[in-house]
């Protein structure tokens, strides 16, 4: 049995703070008031700024020395810079996937979520559905085996959360495009195509990316 610790206080605080923050309801550049917080939610003030602190290291907040938090800009630049990467990370899981399934029932958690995300394009439920994206990405975790890689995209996650919603929430039809990609990715794993994989996943951070650099012009 694998012991998991219940959340930090200060992991609840920046969990309800960055949702906020993903779907929008805090702006970018808007002011935290650590005070304000502290009151709403009837925390220790020492909670609220061990809270912004996670954040800050999600990419969700800036600390600017004497000013105190605010909401992270979402810029062209940050953008570009999030999905070359992210992209790329993502090719490293697929990869291991690929090189180390050995059975059909390690794959049927991705057949699963596959499922999930259907239903949630139905139900045209973007938070579900932003969630099913990434549960495809825990679960190539225990083939990759690689804790620093999983350490840095489970810290991207939020940022990458961000652009999702920002992107579906105005043009809800990508969903479909999305598991139409993941339906690509899964037959390039069954057939052990790392190449075709890698190109699938390069094809779908391109559009994705462009995707939400026109959410934000419309913004």
């Amino acid at each position: 049995m694998t012991f998991k610790a219940p959340d930090s206080l200060a992991e609840q605080i920046a969990h309800h703070l960055a949702e906020r923050i993903i779907r929008g309801e805090l702006k970018a550049r808007e002011r935290i008031q650590e005070q304000k917080v502290t009151q709403a939610l009837n925390v220790s003030r020492g909670s609220v700024r061990e809270a912004l602190l996670i954040l800050e290291r999600r990419h969700l907040v800036v600390i600017p020395p004497r000013r105190g938090a605010q909401v992270a800009e979402l810029t062209p630049h940050k953008v570009k810079s999030l999905y070359a990467l992210v992209i790329e990370l993502y090719v490293l899981l697929a990869r291991a996937v690929i090189e180390r399934w050995q059975s059909q029932e390690e794959l049927a958690p991705f057949m699963a979520i596959q499922q999930q995300l259907q239903d949630s394009l139905q139900r045209e439920d973007i938070n579900a559905f932003v969630q099913g994206s990434f549960d495809i990405m825990r679960a190539a975790f225990p083939f990759a085996d690689n804790p620093y890689l999983q350490e840095t995209l489970e810290n991207l996650l939020p940022a990458i959360s961000r652009t999702y919603h920002l992107a579906l929430e105005r043009r809800k039809s990508e969903m479909g495009q999305f598991i139409n990609t993941f339906a690509s990715l899964l037959q390039a794993i069954v057939g052990r195509d790392a190449e075709q994989a890698r190109q699938v996943l390069l094809g779908y951070g391109e559009h994705n990316c462009q995707l939400v650099l026109a959410a934000l012009a419309e913004s």
